[in-house]
């Protein structure tokens, strides 16, 4: 049920409406690109688009960065070479290596996926004040970053050879 959250207290615990939140701008990211000619794209193909640099990335890197295994990874890259929105191409640094890279389709959807999330970012604003967002977004921010260099600063430093 809708209100089943309210058995454990007042509120929605906060990580559960910042999931909703998501899962609702995920959905209107995924309708948005079906209009503009990327139906075949999938939440689950997010894990390569978030994260594959302007350059191209390693698999072994878009998994670390991801989260996922370097096998599911590898399956929803196989997905997106089959659909032309990324290329595997010999990595020049080591050629036994491939990097992945967005091909021209790939880097179409990559733009109307940012340009949607902005336009949805500027929606939120209208309906409930630049200024509330504009907040949310540096709270937001600020607990990410503070995050990461935790999480960076807890990390061995690396050996060089």
């Amino acid at each position: 049920m809708a209100n089943d959250w309210k058995i454990h207290g007042a509120h929605r615990p906060l990580p559960a409406l910042l999931a909703a939140a998501k899962e609702l701008a995920i959905a209107e990211l995924h309708r948005r690109l079906g209009e503009e000619g990327h139906p075949q794209i999938r939440p689950g193909h997010g894990c390569v688009f978030r994260f594959i640099d302007v350059e191209g990335t390693r698999l072994t890197a878009i998994a670390e960065r991801s989260g996922f295994t370097k096998q599911a990874v590898g399956e929803v890259v196989d997905d997106l070479e089959r659909m032309d929105y990324v290329e595997r191409v010999p990595d020049p640094e080591d050629r036994r290596a491939k990097i992945i890279r967005l091909t021209e389709r790939g880097w179409e959807a990559q733009g109307a996926g940012q340009r949607i999330f902005a336009d949805i970012e500027r929606g939120w604003a209208e309906r409930f004040g630049e200024e509330r967002v504009a907040t949310l977004r540096e709270v937001l921010e600020e607990i990410v970053a503070e995050d990461a260099a935790s999480t960076a600063a807890e990390r061995p430093p690396a050996v060089v050879a």
